[in-house]
């Protein structure tokens, strides 16, 4: 069962970093190529930043080559979708469902040999990883 985190700004400022909170609590995005996780490649799982709930088994990472880290599926409950239509164009964002932490976008089609089809591009910043 997925424990839900509810903060308010100044609770989540505390406990993140400015860019941190500008990625996780108001839908930024990280430049491409600068995050630490994006050629990562140790066993582990990824979780939440901002709460540490379980997101993506490192299994399910591969190289996209968009310059952020992508998996293809993640942990069963741990990642919600919204339509977002905020450039204009329809995508699907990703939250963490505990804390409804901004994670990135989910992208369908592109013809990566994965068993989903899917890329979930996400922000290294919205990541914590353990072994």
């Amino acid at each position: 069962m997925m424990t839900t985190v509810n903060k308010t700004d100044n609770e989540w400022r505390a406990i993140l970093s400015r860019e941190q909170f500008r990625v996780l609590r108001q839908k930024g995005t990280e430049r491409p190529g600068t995050g630490e996780y994006n050629h990562h490649n140790e066993e582990g799982v990824y979780g939440c930043a901002a709460c540490g709930t379980p997101l993506y088994k490192s299994g399910t990472k591969f190289n996209s080559g968009c310059g952020w880290p992508a998996f293809y599926d993640a942990i069963p409950g741990a990642v919600t979708r919204h339509e977002d239509s905020s450039l204009g164009m329809t995508r699907i964002e990703i939250t963490c469902t505990a804390c409804g932490g901004h994670l990135g976008h989910v992208f369908k089609g592109e013809g990566f040999s994965t068993p989903t089809d899917e890329r979930h591009c996400v922000n290294s910043i919205s990541l914590s990883f353990s072994k």
